[in-house]
Parts: structure tokens; sequence; C-alpha cells
């Protein structure tokens, strides 16, 4: 809890930080063979550093917003041109799984329906629960006006935006190959624009540098913000995973057991995605693995018997006589895993990280640059999406009053709107981690009476849903 109050104290600072007015403005088209020559500055309206799933959408959403549409944006990606997406390939083993308001502003930049068309699938149940106590929460589409997520391949995303980037969006250059070495933001320079040198000495001036460059991110750093992050020491493994039986997979299953959470998300009638956060050393030791050692591991995380809380079982034996529940009548189990796709596993650390301020005179930040989470809750990739939408809705907001599009006033709402929305989700996941990494049996009674309330109380689980939904 110390370390949630923390967090909490910086993010309180967010309110107070001062902007300078800036311009900003939109342009797109792929063009990777374009340069510029040694000691020449092009200028563009915006340049966003990272061409990911986040920087590619914002590029997008610019393009296709109809206040912004004419204006210039350079869109920088250190990685070779995207190779694409092929429907009939494997599929990818990173997925998201994408809410409501993600799926909104696919819409708006016209790639949902080219998703759709490939392969995206609804979730329609989700359960989640506790192996040291078995409380569980339970979310039903039956409850919604929509699916409770859908999950789709990073891939697939990227692709779709690529594409759309590439047919419909003439304003933005997209440069691969470009990697950031040197940013210089007005503070510095005591120009009115913000400037970027190349690993290749090629050099770019804007009004408006957006940093979407990730964790690590070199815009964050010339912003000088102040940063709360954390290594949770811990390791994110994925794999794509065969079932036993084909069946109406639409189900997503998260058990927290003692080394961390382990959920199934589904794919196809036959195939899932796995997400298992664990200790490194447990994380290394799945990765080499043979796959049939793989898999008895992987079942056995779903179905052993951990030792419970005999405090929190009990309490929560009374809790559920008092409202007439019975939790093993709730209570599904997963399917069982029959295989894991070859080359499929990979692991990728995890933290916690939060920026004191998402804007600076010339800069913002979107996306991990400003905000990184543990997968737990399935948020990440949805906060940064809605990152873009409130940068671009802030800046159109501008352009239609007359201000530049810089202005003060308007970068000020962006980075209060996406606190509004980020703050409560970022610190809920990382108290979420927090409970959920130990077996002490105060805090395991905490938790699994929270989980079994907010299950049972339909007000509570409602607002809880709807704001995980969008």
């Amino acid at each position: 809890m110390t370390i949630l109050l923390k967090s909490l104290r910086n993010l309180k600072t967010i309110q107070t930080q001062s902007i300078i007015t800036r311009n900003i403005c939109v342009s797109l088209r792929v063009d990777n063979n374009q340069t510029t020559s040694a000691g020449a500055t092009e200028h563009y309206d915006i340049i966003i550093g990272g061409g990911g799933l986040v920087g590619t959408a914002l590029a997008a959403a610019l393009s296709k917003n109809k206040t912004l549409a004419d204006k210039k944006v350079l869109l920088l990606e250190g990685a070779p041109p995207f190779k694409g997406f092929d429907v009939s390939k494997p599929y990818g083993n990173r997925v998201s799984a994408i809410n409501k308001k993600t799926i909104a502003l696919f819409e708006s930049i016209g790639i949902w329906e080219r998703m759709t068309n490939a392969r995206v699938k609804p979730v329609k149940q989700m359960q989640v629960w506790d192996a040291n106590s078995d409380a569980l929460i339970n979310f039903q589409h039956d409850h919604f006006a929509d699916d409770v997520a859908c999950i789709v391949e990073n891939d697939l995303m990227l692709d779709s935006i690529y594409n759309q980037l590439n047919e419909n969006a003439p304003n933005v250059i997209v440069r691969n190959l470009s990697r950031i070495a040197d940013v210089k933001l007005p503070s510095k320079t005591g120009k009115s624009s913000s400037e970027v040198t190349l690993q290749s000495g090629e050099k770019f001036s804007c009004e408006l540098l957006v940093g979407a460059d990730g964790a690590n991110s070199l815009v964050r750093k010339e912003m000088a913000v102040d940063v709360f992050s954390m290594d949770y020491k811990r390791m994110g493994l994925v794999a794509t995973l065969e079932l036993c039986e084909a069946g109406d997979n639409s189900v997503a299953w998260q058990r927290f057991i003692p080394t961390g959470p382990v959920a199934l998300l589904p794919l196809t009638d036959k195939l899932s995605s796995l997400v298992w956060s664990t200790t490194v050393p447990h994380a290394k030791e799945l990765l080499n693995m043979t796959p049939e050692q793989f898999v008895d591991a992987l079942n056995e995380a779903f179905c052993k018997e951990f030792p419970k809380s005999d405090v929190a079982v009990k309490a929560l034996d009374v809790l559920n006589s008092m409202l007439g529940q019975n939790t093993n009548t709730l209570r599904q189990y997963p399917p069982r895993v029959a295989g894991v796709m070859e080359k499929s596993r990979a692991t990728f650390p995890l933290g916690f990280l939060h920026a004191s301020s998402y804007v600076r005179p010339g800069a913002a930040l979107i996306g991990d640059a400003a905000h990184r989470v543990h997968p737990l809750a399935g948020q990440g990739v949805n906060l940064g999406f809605s990152d873009v939408s409130f940068l671009v809705e802030a800046l159109a907001e501008g352009t239609y009053a007359g201000a530049k599009l810089g202005d003060m006033q308007y970068l000020t709402k962006y980075e209060q709107r996406a606190l509004t929305k980020n703050v409560p989700i970022i610190v809920g996941i990382h108290g979420l981690h927090t409970l959920y990494t130990t077996t002490f049996s105060p805090v395991v009674l905490l938790r699994s009476l929270g989980l079994q309330l907010t299950n049972n109380i339909p007000q509570i689980k409602d607002i809880f849903m709807k704001r995980a939904m969008g």
C-alpha cells in the first residue's frame, strides 16, 4: 500500500504542468526511401517517434479527423518495414483483448471491418478465480450490450493500420529504419519548434513531437518528467495452444496461483492464447521444457489444488451462505490443453511505469512511453489507444477554435482526460498485482472477500466491468 500511496502522490502533480503554445498539423504517405540532405532540417507539423501499434494508430487517426487531415505528419520507426499479415499462417503469440472504446477508434479510422474479415474472436464470458481461496468473479456477455472483449493478434492490428496509411492517408510520411539519436525541445533550443536528429545524421523539426517510443522512451527522457517505475522481477510467458476438444471456445480464463496469474484467451474453437505471469526462474524453466512437459505444467496450473487459507475459506463460506450463493456451482473449468504450437513460446519482462506528466512544451507522450502496466487485466494497449483518441480530440478542438494546435489549454485537456481514464486503472492493476503476489492469510482474506463481493453485488460488478470495457 505504501507503493500505491507514493504513486498517487506522484500522479497528483500532473495537473500542474505548464505547456507553451504550439502548432500541429498532419499528413500521411508511406515512403521509406525519402532522405534529407546532411545539414538540412525538414519541417513537419507533427513527428511521431515510434511506429508500433499506438504510434501508427495516432497517425491514422490524425489523417481521418476532418479538422486535422490537411496537416503534415512524419512517423519514425526504427525497425524495417512491416512484413504484413497472412491469414493463412498460424496464429501469432502476441494478442490483445481490446475493449469497446478501442473498437470505436478502429471503426473511426476505417480498419475494424478489415480486421473482422480476417480473424477476430469475441469473448462472451470471463472467469477469474483465486487458487488460495476459490473466490471468483464471472463476467458474462448477457449482462452487457457488447461482448466482454475481442481477442485480436497484434500483427493483424498493425497490418490493418499500415494498410490504411498506405491506401487512405496521403499526408503522412512513414520512415522505417529511422532511429532517433537525439531530441531537443524548445526549452533547450530557444526556438519555437522541437528538433529530432536520426542516427543517420538527418534532422527534422516539428511543432509537436509525440513520444510513442515505448517504456524506454527517448522523448520522455528529454522531457525531463518525473517517472515512477518498478521492476516486478517477474516474466510474462506467451504461447499459442491447441485444446483437447473443439467447442464453443468463447470464455477467457484467469487463475491466480501462488507464482502469478495464468490466463487462457480464446482464438478459435480449437485454439487459445496463453499469458502466464510467473517468477523469472520459473519462466525460463517453462520456456525450456519439452512440449509435453509444458502442456502438463499448464494443465496442472489450472487444475492443481494449492494450499488454501483456512481463514479466507471460512469467511467465504459465511459470506456465500448469507448471500445464498454456492461458489462450486458458479465455477466452471477451463478446457484441457492438448499441445503447444512450435516456436510460439516467448517471454517478456513485467514492470510498472507512470510519467508524472504526459506533456511538455513541444512534446507529448502516449502509450507505453507514458504508462506501463501488468498484463493481468489486459488493459495496457487499450490505455494506449485511449491516449490516441484523447490527443486527437484535444488537437481538433484547438484547431476548430482557431488556437494553435499545441496551445497550452488544449494539450492540458489531453493530459487531464487521459489521466482521468488512466490513473484509476493503472493504480488498480498495480494494486491487484501487489495483492496477488503473497499467500499471507490476512491479505488472501481481504482480496478473496473483495473478489467475491464484487461478483455477488451487481451494481459494483457493472461499474467495474463498464470501466474495463472502455
